[in-house]
């Protein structure tokens, strides 16, 4: 019984912090700036990727990390911009959408990013679609991707 007790304890601490986050969310206009920034380049990278515009590295810190499934990491622009250039040598994908659902953080220097992604072949059709968190470092330039990790919905 105490461990029933315990665990309804946590899902409603939980839930309480998630209902704040958002109520932070909502009422603060600089997260707002921020997070229609971030929808801005997400766009721009849809653009781009379609276009095989190898340019989509400069979304990327320089010492930005793709974390992507069944693979090992992708350290730094040297090795996203090969991934990118074999990814579209390849043909097979020809765009990846992205949808923002919340931010997280202050705005200061990070903000973590979360929402569900799309990947189409070169017709338009739905290759794959799952969820995403982007941790976005604020640089000179503006936000930039820092960690991108993704997962499918689908099992392999």
């Amino acid at each position: 019984m105490k461990q029933k007790t315990l665990t309804a304890a946590i899902i409603c601490l939980c839930l309480f912090l998630t209902y704040k986050s958002g109520i932070a969310q909502a009422n603060n206009p600089g997260l707002q700036q921020i997070k229609s920034s971030i929808q801005k380049i997400n766009t721009l990278y849809y653009e781009l990727f379609a276009k095989s515009d190898a340019s989509i590295i400069n979304l990327y810190t320089d010492d930005a990390i793709l974390l992507a499934p069944n693979m090992l990491p992708v350290n730094g622009k040297k090795a996203l911009k090969k991934d990118f250039e074999d990814t579209f040598v390849a043909g097979k994908v020809k765009g990846v959408k992205f949808q923002t659902g919340n931010i997280y953080g202050d705005g200061k220097a990070y903000i973590t990013e979360e929402g569900t992604w799309q990947v189409f072949d070169p017709n338009g059709k739905v290759l794959d679609d799952g969820k995403y968190l982007k941790l976005w470092k604020l640089t000179k330039a503006g936000w930039k991707i820092f960690r991108d990790s993704f997962n499918s919905n689908h099992k392999i």
